[in-house]
């Protein structure tokens, strides 16, 4: 943990390692300098905007999916905000215009209904290439039947002049070999357009502060993109801003004994505080674990009987008041959190560029009631 202290630590606490983020931010920024493509950060994926100061210096701006999130980006990031919604409401689309730079519209009626309230900012498209790279459907937005981006079947003859650009997402947790499958795709479909527009927007999805991403591949296909339909690419990475750049800090509250394993009840809940762990699932690392040794379950504090994650190693035994902390939940975490059963959300700390760690903000009672009425 290089040297960090998170024995006095209040758990359970999210902590993000700014270290962590901004090297990342730099492998994004060297991307940038060197395709000439424009990252913005996908607030959906992490929205911290404690380190927006950090991300102010790298990247281009944020990608929003509806008013809050623009806000979020307009009132703290204070660059470019591009807002995309699988639907607009009457009650924000005013809102969203007056502070974003761009506005991607999910099918033709809607670009239709509010075209004129767009009018002093770019207007996007978003299509579907048909084709997707995910590790499960769940996350798959190009399924038979998806409701999420326009066909070509769909397309007028000529696209209508005030659109400047389409925008495709299709990837999750991807490397560079899966863009080029989709972006043949796209170009084949939708290619004859490309000519009188000034932007495409690849998405999100790609993994590229992953270890062992091919970044310089990816270089070339935008640069290869680019000169090709001379045209701006834009990039909108959560998940790969904040690779690996944080955990959930939590402590054990009690040790339930079973014949073959024991079950750590810790003070978190992978229902509420880590869903992902259960929607996909995955299994997160913790510091310490082993490959063998002494096995525990971790099971958290909700009512939810499948709330737990199994096959977890120690070289020694576990002790009630021992903290446990998992890794890589900067992304997809806290933004996805609930007070389900009344749980109180983690705290939000961070690990500065310096080492010290600081307790940026704290939940109780009421974040938990002013949900509810």
């Amino acid at each position: 943990m290089n040297g960090v202290d998170f024995s006095k630590l209040q758990t359970p606490s999210y902590v993000i390692d700014k270290r962590k983020l901004e090297n990342n931010l730099q492998i994004l920024f060297d991307l940038k300098k060197r395709s000439g493509a424009k990252i913005l950060l996908a607030l959906k994926g992490y929205a911290y905007y404690s380190s927006f100061d950090l991300v102010r210096k790298y990247l281009d701006g944020a990608t929003a999916s509806g008013l809050y999130e623009a806000r979020l980006a307009y009132e703290n990031l204070g660059l470019k905000v591009h807002t995309y919604s699988v639907a607009f409401s009457d009650y924000e689309i005013d809102d969203i215009c007056k502070i974003s730079n761009c506005i991607v519209f999910n099918s033709f009626k809607q670009f239709e209904k509010y075209k004129e309230t767009a009018s002093d900012i770019d207007i996007g498209m978003r299509v579907n290439p048909q084709i997707s790279f995910a590790p499960k459907n769940l996350y798959s937005p190009c399924l038979p039947n998806s409701r999420l981006g326009v066909l070509i079947d769909d397309f007028p003859n000529e696209i209508p002049k005030e659109i400047t650009g389409l925008h495709f997402h299709a990837l999750c947790e991807q490397g560079v070999e899966s863009l080029e499958i989709v972006l043949n795709a796209f170009e084949k479909q939708f290619g004859d357009y490309l000519h009188r527009l000034n932007w495409v927007n690849f998405g999100g999805g790609h993994h590229i502060t992953q270890s062992g991403y091919d970044v310089d591949r990816l270089v070339d296909v935008i640069i290869s993109f680019r000169e090709k339909y001379n045209i701006d690419i834009y990039l909108e990475p959560g998940e790969a801003v904040a690779l690996n750049c944080g955990y959930l800090v939590c402590s054990v509250l009690d040790i339930i004994e079973k014949e073959n394993h024991n079950i750590a009840i810790i003070d978190t809940s992978f229902e509420a505080h880590m869903p992902d762990c259960l929607i996909i699932p995955y299994k997160p690392d913790v510091v310490g674990g082993t490959s063998k040794g002494y096995k525990y379950s971790f099971g958290g504090i909700s009512c939810i009987a499948g709330d737990f994650i199994d096959g977890y190693h120690f070289d020694k035994q576990l002790n009630i008041g021992d903290k446990v902390i998992f890794c890589d939940m900067a992304h997809y975490s806290f933004v996805k959190n609930t007070t389900f059963n009344g749980l109180r959300l983690p705290s939000l700390a961070e690990i500065s560029l310096t080492g010290e760690l600081d307790v940026i903000k704290t939940f109780g009672y009421k974040e938990y009631k002013s949900r509810l009425s």
